[in-house]
């Protein structure tokens, strides 16, 4: 009887490790759905499949740290995104939380939101690691987690992000075609020990020490602030005198009003997307300030619960997505529709994805709160 019953709670046990390892998605060939706005991260990335069920879905999104600009827009825009008409009829229910810098405590929320039957959940990770649990737990009952911006170490969920390295790629090809080949580059970099830094800078090496190049770099560290970026830039022209251009990864407006304080040329500069340094470049480009404004949007919470919502139709989707980069120039930046003369400097202005058909406005995203609901 003893043999029995062992043999009987194994083969149950086996039957439920069976059902376990069929929830969750299958990984499938792709292509995958709507290709030019879920971009996979490279040639190897796997594609990801759940089974398609009915909508309306219940969907939360649950946050770490709240105590900055960029999180508190990115809450305000996955609010005002979920209430755009084509998306509305497919969320029966919509909660945003905030859990702060405690991994215990956002693991404690996204569980939570499982157990309660939610169908996709959307999160910024307070830390890479530790999410193994969850992530079964949601294969288990078959809920799409979609971590993004801050990403985890696994390939075992779909994730979203920005290619950090190609910003820098691309920041480096817009200097070489608008100062040459040759000449004096300011490189403000981020915080140090970060990895946009460290992906950034060398995507924007990759370029400037290529072959037919013979620039000389000098390197200063801004730590994504206007204040400390504008300090350290002032430094560098009382020392260096002269740049033919610029690449900042951030605070960038502070990095241009170093130059007008210093009463320095304006000089092809690429940088972050701060809605002051779009302002800079509408009023100074025909000065010389041919600017190239890219940026980690907060619009991406808007893609990733895009994400979430076609996985939940079955649709084919790649396991990292690369979301295309929000990025103006000189000649496209246009008040009220990539930058606002009326909102802070430090609002974050890239919220338009057109190969995603997804565009949020400034106006939209004000609107909402960035208190949980």
């Amino acid at each position: 009887m003893k043999h029995a019953m062992t043999a009987a709670m194994l083969a149950t046990a086996m039957t439920f490790a069976a059902g376990a390892a069929l929830a969750g998605p299958k990984t499938v060939d792709g292509p995958g759905y709507e290709p030019k706005c879920f971009v996979p991260w490279n040639d190897e990335t796997a594609y990801f499949q759940w089974e398609p069920r009915e909508g309306p879905f219940k969907v939360a999104v649950v946050n770490g740290f709240v105590g900055n600009i960029w999180r508190i827009q990115m809450i305000k825009t996955a609010k005002a995104y979920v209430e755009k008409e084509d998306v509305a009829p497919l969320i029966s229910d919509f909660k945003v939380v905030s859990t702060g810098t405690d991994a215990a405590a956002q693991l404690g929320a996204i569980e939570d939101f499982i157990n309660q039957g939610y169908d996709a959940i959307i999160t910024i990770a307070v830390s890479p690691t530790g999410f193994d649990r969850v992530i079964r737990l949601a294969n288990r009952n078959n809920v799409v987690l979609v971590p993004f911006d801050n990403v985890l170490d696994t390939d075992e969920v779909m994730q979203v992000n920005e290619d950090q390295y190609e910003m820098g790629v691309m920041s480096g090809e817009w200097l070489v075609d608008h100062v040459g080949h040759a000449g004096k580059i300011l490189e403000v970099r981020g915080l140090p020990g970060n990895s946009v830094d460290r992906d950034r800078h060398e995507g924007f090496r990759s370029v400037m020490e290529g072959d037919g190049n013979d620039f000389e770099i000098v390197e200063v560290v801004g730590n994504w602030a206007p204040g400390d970026s504008q300090k350290v830039t002032a430094d560098a022209l009382a020392v260096h005198g002269k740049f033919d251009g610029i690449f900042s990864q951030g605070g960038t407006n502070g990095t241009v009003q170093a130059l007008i304080d210093a009463g320095h040329p304006f000089v092809p500069m690429a940088g972050e997307a701060e809605n002051g340094f779009r302002k800079q470049i509408a009023e100074h480009s025909k000065e010389g300030l041919l600017g190239l404004s890219y940026g980690q949007s907060p619009g991406l919470v808007a893609i990733s619960i895009k994400a979430a919502l076609s996985a939940l139709q079955g649709e084919t989707m790649p396991q990292l997505i690369s979301v295309p980069i929000p990025v103006v120039n000189f000649e496209t930046v246009e008040d009220g529709v990539n930058y606002w003369s009326n909102l802070p400097d430090d609002f974050f202005t890239p919220n338009d994805f057109p190969p995603c058909g997804v565009t949020i406005t400034a106006p939209e995203i004000m609107a909402e709160s960035e208190a949980n609901n």
